[in-house]
């Protein structure tokens, strides 16, 4: 039969395009198409279908060699193209899916005999702050155009499917101070500062003082330009340090998705940085993307396209990795609250915002590679979100035994339900 698939290592392709699940995928290049997969529900979701057209003969080589990272350049040199890139993942994360269970159990096994290896790396400010500088240091200038006017970098949560960016990232906000319980008394320190957008809302809304750090150097100056325009220098302090540095006392610690940039060898430093920064009656309110905890093991050893391309250095935690270190030092979980769902509407919000400004993008320097490396970035993460492999959730985590009994206090927030289709094509 005559395909795109028919030649040299574009061969090897075909064993794992014939196991697609969930949907179908058509294969087109000069030599024809080629469909691959059924049209069957899995596990009770909706089949798909995509199409993806080959420019580049070595497109199944790049794959084959690095999986994700391959594909992913791939898709940045412009070697093949869809008009779904969501859906053409979202079928690689179904297709893959099945072998999961067995390399978990493989990698839950070996961890006694590769972690006591892996701890050996020695802890190293000057890497992790070369880490954050290479994605946070791309340009004020990127993520305003990305990011809504609060300059949220983390998931907004949609209480109405007609709600803006904006609303919806306010509402996140509204839903960590209701977890930190925030009041005028309150002295926060906020463990990576993003654009100011928390700490300027925390300090004009509740009251309260605020103490944010970053070692991003852009959004250093950025968020302290912005505290100084919101006439809130008495209450917010910008402190360009890292979290590890700080010797001082709060009574809350709150930390918007900087979790993934602190590698899993860090959880207990984490923690134990936290409780000695911490009154004895504090909370630590985390929001963070999340793996399954049977997953942690594989996920936290693997290098994706996420690691190699955008987050140097990052590592999705889990619920119960995250916990396990949190209770090493005396901190219990109290609450969790999973959006998941959430941020998959997010970032197709930022994933608009970037094909909107294209133009203006690249009077600023940012090319058509850079801008489609981002588009495949979005999309990753989207089809993840979509496909529940991963999810994001606010947590919180108390010094205080009897806090266990509660959920959020006294400004509780109503459960948000995962948008249904309907809901979806109405934003």
């Amino acid at each position: 039969m005559n395909g795109p698939l028919t030649r040299g290592s574009s061969r090897l392709l075909v064993p794992l395009l014939q196991r697609i699940r969930g949907g179908t995928l058509e294969v087109c290049g000069p030599d024809g198409t080629q469909t691959f997969g059924r049209a069957d529900a899995t596990e009770g979701r909706t089949p798909l279908h995509a199409r993806v057209t080959i420019h580049h003969p070595d497109v199944a080589r790049r794959l084959l060699r690095s999986g994700s990272i391959g594909l992913g350049q791939a898709y940045a040199d412009g070697w093949w193209d869809t008009e779904d890139l969501t859906s053409v993942l979202r079928l690689a994360y179904r297709s893959v899916a099945p072998t999961h269970a067995i390399r978990d159990r493989f990698h839950r096994a070996v961890r006694p005999i590769l972690d006591p290896i892996a701890r050996r790396r020695p802890p190293d400010l000057a890497r992790d702050r070369h880490n954050i500088q290479s994605h946070y240091d791309l340009g004020n200038e990127l993520f305003a155009q990305l990011l809504d006017e609060t300059m949220m970098y983390s998931s907004a949560v949609f209480e109405t499917p007609g709600a803006s960016l904006a609303q919806a990232s306010r509402t996140k906000l509204d839903r960590l101070a209701a977890a930190l319980d925030l009041s005028p008394q309150d002295h926060v320190l906020e463990i990576g500062t993003g654009w100011g957008g928390f700490a300027v809302y925390a300090a004009s809304t509740y009251g309260c003082r605020v103490t944010t750090t970053t070692i991003s150097t852009e959004q250093y100056e950025y968020a302290r330009a912005r505290v100084r325009a919101a006439g809130l220098d008495h209450l917010v302090t910008v402190l360009p340090d890292d979290y590890r540095t700080i010797d001082a006392t709060f009574d809350k610690i709150v930390a918007i998705e900087m979790i993934e940039a602190v590698d899993w060898r860090e959880y207990d430093t984490f923690f134990e940085r936290c409780r000695a920064m911490l009154t004895d009656d504090g909370v630590v309110v985390l929001q963070a993307i999340v793996v399954p905890d049977r997953a942690f093991e594989r996920t936290k050893r693997r290098t994706d396209f996420i690691k190699a391309a955008i987050f140097p250095g990052g590592c999705l935690p889990s619920v119960g990795a995250l916990t396990t270190a949190a209770n090493a030092h005396t901190m219990t979980l109290t609450h969790v609250q999973d959006y998941g769902i959430h941020y998959a509407e997010t970032l197709r919000r930022w994933r608009s915002n970037l094909h909107q400004a294209r133009d203006s993008l690249r009077a600023h320097g940012y090319d058509e590679r850079f801008k489609r490396l981002w588009e495949f970035y979005f999309s990753y993460c989207e089809a993840g979100f979509d496909e529940r492999y991963i999810s994001v959730v606010q947590l919180r985590y108390s010094n205080r035994p009897q806090a266990a009994e509660h959920s959020f206090p006294a400004r509780s927030m109503p459960t948000v339900e995962p948008m249904d289709s309907e809901a979806r094509a109405a934003v």
